[in-house]
């Protein structure tokens, strides 16, 4: 099972990775015309990352969800309360 901080770096990576590449392949399809092998390159890369993301999504997707925490006594709860008749 999965902690609650591993699913979050989890989600986040994903969608830099999604967003990411993203902005790598317009890059590349930018660059393209002026330096073909660079702008291939960046579009590769954009493709790899965006597919990692979307795994990553998937992967997401499949892991289990973490057992809430028992509840825990408050701060109110631990003190007693004095009787009305008490000084």
């Amino acid at each position: 099972m999965a902690t609650r901080r591993t699913i979050a770096r989890v989600e986040a990576l994903a969608w830099v990775l999604i967003y990411g590449g993203l902005f790598a392949a317009v890059l590349g399809l930018v660059a393209r015309d002026d330096a073909s092998v660079l702008g291939l390159a960046l579009i590769a890369a954009g493709a790899v990352a965006v597919a990692g993301g979307i795994a990553l999504i998937w992967l997401r997707a499949r892991m289990a969800e973490p057992m809430p925490a028992p509840p825990t006594a408050g701060p109110i709860d631990d003190v007693q309360q004095p009787s009305k008749g008490a000084p």
